[in-house]
């Protein structure tokens, strides 16, 4: 019995374009605060899946909500071009 192997080297694995650029890396980078809320939102949601949701969960969660679309705010205003008032 013979043992079954790939006929072709494993090239791509190893191929430049399969690494994230700089511009992504700062994106994320950028995004980051409203991906770590987010997960803390999802962490408190999963929390109170088995469970009817205590008084301390229920304040969790509002923090959680408020953390995650405070971090959206920040980072929608980040985005969005500055306009002045008469310029």
């Amino acid at each position: 019995m013979e043992p079954i192997v790939t006929v072709q080297t494993a090239v791509t694995a190893f191929a430049d374009w399969l690494e994230p650029t700089a511009a992504e890396l700062d994106a994320i980078d950028t995004e980051m605060p409203v991906i770590l809320a987010d997960i803390e939102l999802l962490d408190a949601h999963i929390a109170t899946l088995d469970r009817v949701p205590s008084e301390l969960d229920t304040r969790r969660l509002r923090r959680a909500r408020r953390r995650a679309l405070a971090a959206r705010l920040e980072l929608a205003n980040l985005a969005s071009p500055v306009t002045r008032v008469g310029a």
